[in-house]
């Protein structure tokens, strides 16, 4: 099975050296940051509400929701922290509204340090990026916030036992490389117990948006 292309040695320090923290995390940056805040919107984010961002790079969705929640309710994690940082320095538009330790390193899924009172965490981008398994431990990661609302998190679909698949959005994903993709019973199956929903709005790339809401916290009329 093929690495995370951010795996390579040296992808991050090499990266942000160069400037590029917004590359790292791949093409339509504001765009793509602008259609995670509405769709937390959209599901009924407001300022009290504990976000966690889950992969959040250099900070596309923090430069808005940091500014939209009330001080201290925004977490994130990521494989760097040195990308967050990056974030942190150049896109906040008050970066003393949030604190540095808020930014966790994490490999895992752990989130380590995170505090228990998260009603709400996103996880955009972050799978086709990972091998299957990454999705599962995500979320078995999650179960442990008993204030939990939901989770929203995108992949790339293909048909069972696809091994290259041209999304509508026309990239090629794969089985076994990023970017990649699975089939729709994988997703089913990463998230034992909980309520699973799809969500049907147009996302960059042709990403697939996933609403997964943990045992008896199912939204009024979700259907898988």
């Amino acid at each position: 099975m093929s690495l995370s292309p951010y795996d390579r040695p040296r992808f991050y320090d090499d990266a942000l050296a160069r400037g590029r923290h917004r590359d790292i995390v791949g093409g339509r940056w504001d765009e793509t940051g602008r259609a995670q805040m509405a769709l937390l919107l959209d599901a009924g984010l407001k300022p009290h509400h504990h976000l966690l961002d889950i992969g959040a790079g250099s900070l596309r969705l923090g430069c808005k929701a940091v500014p939209y929640l009330d001080p201290g309710h925004y977490w994130a994690t990521d494989a760097s922290r040195a990308l967050m940082l990056a974030g942190h320095r150049h896109e906040l538009s008050d970066p003393a509204r949030l604190d540095p330790a808020h930014l966790v390193e994490d490999r895992d899924f752990a989130y380590p340090g995170v505090p228990d009172d998260i009603t709400h965490a996103i996880a955009f981008g972050v799978f086709p990026h990972l091998p299957g398994p990454a999705l599962a431990s995500a979320i078995a990661g999650l179960g442990r916030f008993a204030r939990l609302e939901a989770v929203f998190f995108t992949l790339f679909l293909a048909p069972e036992g696809a091994a290259s698949h041209r999304q509508k959005d026309g990239v090629v994903t794969h089985a076994g490389r990023a970017p990649r993709h699975v089939s729709a019973g994988h997703a089913r199956a990463a998230a034992p117990g909980w309520s699973l929903s799809r969500d049907d709005r147009m996302l960059p790339r042709g990403q697939v948006l996933f609403i997964a809401r943990p045992p008896g916290r199912a939204a009024p009329g979700s259907h898988p």
